[in-house]
């Protein structure tokens, strides 16, 4: 095919995926999701129209610049820098071109200043050493082991059986294992190495010939050879100017040592391009399939990835911790010893609030002194917050390390990222924001896993194929569809999964293990969880439960997308329960007694307490339009998460009783309002049935009054702490003040957060 013809029909390509977008060829819609899956199988099956391809999206970000069509902008980076990121042949002044275009870009509002800021940092070391970005997402998500870059990603896919079919749990696991078969330690250290090669040297690599070469090799010579690309790669990553020039010479060496004297550049025998095999593949992400089987499996699984490494990079306060995680929570022990001193800060001896250091004699006797009188432990307030997860921005970004590394602690880096993604509905996010906040109370006891842990969630909507035509809107699709609406790119590539993962759970297994099939459903998995960074939170709520039992505890949960409160059928009535209040009770509905924080625009509080007649209630978390979409929210790590907009809506079907000349009679109306905080009281004798997150075994029956809430973080507790704490600017005093508790939000990846 002529250069023209190619151009031509990459251009239909990127045509075909922005009309998508636009929404304006409802002809597409049986198609959606498959046009960017397309695109990019085109230039995986000849790696040559890499260059074409970045010169088109190049184009289309101009155009897309000048004219402000910025519903497209972030769509295209990502195309973008998934095909820069797995070709080999692109040119010097085409990384040059897309740097520039990132820094223009800068200048918009956020998320698309934030995801232009990330594309410019990764592309500035990828224009001076060709192939680091390939090279650090293989030895990551392959687990390959590498002093120069030690970390390690896995993903972790949960399905719900009792939510999900069978024979989609099925499908996705023979899909996964069928695709993960031919990924093997040697396999992904010659694909490293191939790729590194070909993208430094360009059309003077003779491709076949190394291809055949590293085939042939054994693998202490492949590791040999993997270990000698890496190291020359990061060094020069690393350096604060890293120079194009050298880090060709250093390949050219390694080059020539694996082919021998004759492979020096134009010296090899053929055509390097007639002589090219297949271009490198990107292997997918090391994948773990799981059935969920309750809240503390999350926990559980995290701890399992950290243990084969869990004596390195610990600090000495680390080390004391329970990293098993598999008995039930117990605070940390504390011992009490008999103190001589006065407990006055100036009768202390110089030097005497100083750590010791490490295996030092002071510090094997530390747990039988007490210097300084009692002092709290108090970690930063940066540990504190739910943003932590992520760690110090900008740090890891800057040298190239994977999302959410840095070091919290001193000596602890985050050498490992999780990345766990759920499928199901709304149900199965409820399950996974009860092992999330699980998680959460744990670590504020055991500070373990977020030290050195870097979690990430991500969601695909699987929904029941029954009722196609409620499909658009399902009431189990909920924060999917939110997600839909607040980022678009993620409506067009993961909330069209659904009709694909029932198509395939229908199709028979195939037997023909030589046929190359294409496994679409896993190509779009690996897509969302390399390129989906930007996070959206989600507040989640508490519920302590009171029930009519009087000497039955009270229940307290938590719920992320929905509450729903239904009227019990009313029982017999008590011994001397009058026959008027009788007549009462027998209406429809029951009397209740609500007292809620009413959410205004002024951010100022007002109390209102009411009692009605009402059928039911739902409180809702979900925002229902695009206009509430101050809901969920979106913020850096570095500050606190604003929730003031964050709030219920509330519901209420109320009885409304009228009189006439045939009798009474009874209709109902739904007033809605908003609020944060709301307590409910049951005032007869009709009780009070909870459903929450739509899921019918988290039902609370006999109820007589519920208090709704924001969920606190676990450890930012109302308390005063004052404690020095060591930084890399000396030792400093510092107040922890805490009037009021940090909400606890959970974060979802999406590919551009909100897009307000």
């Amino acid at each position: 095919m002529e250069s023209s013809d190619v151009e031509l029909d990459l251009q239909r390509s990127v045509q075909a995926v922005l009309r998508e977008l636009s929404a304006q060829a409802p002809a597409l819609q049986s198609n959606q999701g498959m046009w960017r899956w397309s695109l990019h199988k085109k230039v995986e099956r000849d790696p040559s129209k890499s260059p074409a391809l970045v010169r088109i999206l190049l184009r289309e970000l101009e155009k897309a610049e000048s004219e402000d069509l910025r519903h497209v902008i972030i769509p295209l980076l990502h195309t973008l820098m998934y095909v820069l990121t797995k070709a080999t042949g692109i040119t010097e002044e085409l990384h040059q071109r897309t740097y520039t275009l990132c820094t223009r870009l800068l200048t918009l509002p956020t998320p698309y200043c934030t995801i232009a800021l990330d594309c410019a940092i990764r592309l500035k070391t990828e224009t001076a050493v060709p192939g680091t970005l390939y090279q650090r997402m293989v030895i990551a998500e392959q687990n390959l082991t590498n002093e120069l870059y030690p970390y390690q990603e896995r993903v972790f896919l949960f399905v719900d059986p009792e939510l999900v079919s069978a024979s989609v749990c099925s499908a996705l696991l023979l899909e996964i294992e069928a695709a993960q078969e031919q990924q093997t330690p040697e396999a992904c250290m010659r694909h490293v190495v191939s790729h590194a090669l070909q993208a430094a040297l360009g059309e003077a690599c003779h491709a076949g010939a190394l291809h055949r070469k590293l085939q042939a090799s054994s693998r202490r010579t492949l590791e040999h050879y993997f270990h000698a690309v890496v190291a020359a790669v990061e060094q020069m990553a690393s350096e604060a100017s890293p120079s194009r020039a050298e880090h060709l010479e250093r390949l050219e060496e390694i080059y020539c040592s694996l082919l021998g004297p004759a492979a020096a550049r134009g010296r090899y025998g053929g055509d390097p391009v007639q002589d090219r095999p297949p271009g490198v593949p990107l292997p997918s992400p090391c994948i773990t399939f799981h059935l969920w089987a309750g809240e503390d499996q999350l926990w559980k699984e995290l701890v399992l990835f950290l243990r084969p490494r869990s004596q390195l990079h610990l600090s000495a306060d680390l080390e004391t911790l329970d990293l098993q995680g598999l008995r039930p929570d117990q605070e940390l022990a504390r011992v009490s010893v008999l103190s001589t001193d006065s407990g006055i800060e100036r009768d202390l001896p110089l030097g005497a609030d100083e750590p010791p250091a490490p295996g030092s004699p002071e510090m094997e006797h530390a747990g039988l002194q007490r210097k300084g009188g009692i002092k709290k432990r108090v970690w930063p307030p940066d540990c504190l917050m739910p943003g932590s997860w992520d760690g110090p921005p900008g740090l890891h970004r800057r040298t190239g390390r994977p999302s959410g590394d840095g070091e919290l602690l001193p000596g602890v880096s985050r050498l490992h990222t999780a990345r766990v993604l759920v499928l199901g509905d709304d149900r199965m996010l409820g399950r996974l924001a009860q092992a999330y906040h699980r998680l959460r109370k744990r670590e504020s006891q055991k500070f373990c896993l977020t030290p050195r842990l870097s979690l990430q969630l991500y969601y695909i909507p699987v929904l029941a194929p029954e009722e196609p035509a409620a499909s658009r809107q399902p009431e189990l699709g909920e924060l999917a569809a939110f997600l839909g609406r607040v980022d678009p790119w993620y409506e067009s590539t993961v909330n069209t999964l659904c009709p694909a993962i029932h198509k395939l759970a229908k199709m028979p297994p195939s037997l023909d293990m030589s046929r190359t099939v294409d496994p679409f459903l896993l190509d779009v998995i690996t897509y969302y969880v390399r390129m989906g960074t930007q996070p959206i939170y989600f507040q989640i709520y508490t519920v302590k439960i009171f029930f009519s039992d009087l000497s039955q505890d009270p229940a307290e949960d938590i719920f992320l997308t929905e509450l729903k409160v239904k009227i019990q059928d009313s029982k017999f009535p008590r011994d001397g329960f009058s026959p008027r209040r009788r007549g009462v009770a027998e209406g429809p509905g029951a009397e209740l007694s609500m007292c809620y924080q009413k959410a205004l625009l002024s951010h100022r509080p007002r109390e209102v307490t009411v009692s009605l007649r009402a059928t039911g209630l739902v409180l809702k978390a979900i925002p229902a339009s695009d206009t509430e979409v101050s809901g969920p929210s979106q913020h850096p790590a570095t500050a606190a998460p604003v929730t003031d907009h964050t709030c219920l809506n509330v519901s209420v079907t109320e009885v409304v009783k009228s009189s006439n000349l045939a009798g009474r009679s009874f209709s109902t109306v739904t007033n809605t309002f908003r609020t944060a905080n709301i307590q409910i009281q049951t005032q007869d004798q009709r009780l009070l049935t909870l459903l929450l997150d739509k899921d019918n075994q988290r039902t609370f029956r006999d109820v007589a009054r519920l208090e709704v809430a924001p969920c606190p973080e676990p450890c930012s507790g109302a308390q005063k702490s004052k404690a020095p704490w060591s930084s890399s600017h000396g030792q400093k005093e510092m107040e922890t003040v805490k009037a009021k508790p940090k909400p606890l939000l959970m974060p979802i990846n999406t590919f551009s957060g909100v897009i307000q």
